[in-house]
């Protein structure tokens, strides 16, 4: 990466996007003084292409047109046809130079940009779960279990925030109890192995509860069989509701598993990191249960590090609760470039 390119000033109009699994959020920068002007979200599964979806979710909507996009991709950045992990959609910035009238298109991995949020989030933003203060310039990681399991890292250098994407979300994750040697033969695995996205997401979610009524020998009333795939999608949103209202006891015990492998994996990367300016959990999942994570369980899941028990008591987490936060990141990000190390090599292409 080059600094002074990433010190560019972008042109305005900038068109900001978060392109998740299941969602992608717009919105629209008209200078670097404005406030991003957001678009209703709309569901990948319902348009072919993400042209589609900026054609119709945001250039149907407006009069300016956009000159600059800034996107962040749930997937790696490599090449330029880039694929979600799981979603159909490819994206492709040089067609979408050519299609829709952008000057300058930048992609970015989404974890990238939930990264970039927790250096411009206000405090009331943030939930914090015990732990001290953050240190100002210290490293920092942000994981966000949704369609996925995102993780990346921040680290301050060179007078700019540097974020650090990659795909944490994938590594192994086994048992460490009498209870969790009991479930893990049931749980389905992904090429022989338990990765953290096999437990850590919203298919993650189910998956636990479904090998805890398999352990059991229970009915899995909230996922029963179906090819629909409209109805699995709901299973998620099911089990976390029903551990919530407490009105299923396997789906109170997977939320509580989830919490404590969260606990855990999260403690990993914070050591990875020496996350000393504070561990961030993002996503919609995370502020679904968070009355779950504010349990004694969370913590002391994260904390169980030993010979480092002391450090990671220390360690701040904090819960994203802002609704848009990826796009807070990329709105900071388009107005002030210089503030931040993004490297553009190989993921900006113009016109």
């Amino acid at each position: 990466m080059s600094m002074t390119e990433a010190d560019d000033i972008l042109e305005f109009p900038v068109l900001i996007g978060d392109i998740g699994g299941t969602n992608a959020r717009f919105a629209l920068l008209i200078d670097a003084h404005s406030e991003p002007q957001l678009f209703d979200i709309v569901q990948t599964s319902d348009f072919a292409t993400i042209d589609d979806a900026i054609k119709a979710a945001v250039l149907s909507q407006i009069a300016l047109q956009p000159r600059t996009a800034v996107l962040a991709i749930a997937g790696p950045v490599d090449g330029d046809e880039i694929a979600l992990t799981n979603c159909p959609w490819v994206v492709k910035p040089r067609a979408m130079i050519a299609d829709l009238g952008i000057q300058d298109v930048i992609i970015v991995n989404d974890f990238e940009a939930q990264a970039l949020a927790v250096v411009a989030l206000e405090h009331d933003s943030l939930v914090a779960i015990g732990g001290g203060q953050p240190e100002p310039d210290a490293s920092r990681v942000v994981l966000g279990p949704g369609t996925g399991l995102g993780v990346a890292g921040l680290i301050h250098a060179r007078h700019a925030w540097i974020p650090v994407p990659g795909e944490g979300g994938h590594i192994d994750v086994g048992p460490r109890t009498d209870r969790e040697r009991e479930i893990f033969p049931y749980l389905e695995t992904i090429g022989g192995r338990i990765s953290a996205e096999q437990l850590l997401c919203g298919r993650g979610l189910v998956n636990i509860y479904q090998a805890l009524c398999a352990a059991d020998g229970a009915a899995s009333l909230l996922t029963p069989a179906t090819d629909n795939a409209e109805q699995k999608r709901e299973w998620p949103s099911r089990v976390s509701t029903a551990a919530l209202d407490c009105s299923n006891a396997e789906a109170i015990e997977a939320v509580d598993h989830f919490a404590v492998f969260l606990g855990r994996v999260a403690g990993d990367m914070a050591l990875v990191f020496m996350a000393k300016g504070g561990v961030y959990l993002a996503g919609g999942i995370s502020q679904r249960i968070l009355p779950a994570l504010q349990r004694p369980a969370f913590r002391a899941a994260f904390n169980d590090k030993a010979p480092h028990l002391d450090l990671m008591a220390s360690l701040p987490i904090y819960v994203v609760i802002h609704p848009t936060a990826a796009l807070v990141g990329l709105a900071a990000f388009a107005k002030t470039p210089a503030r931040f190390g993004v490297a553009m090599n190989k993921r900006r292409w113009r016109n």
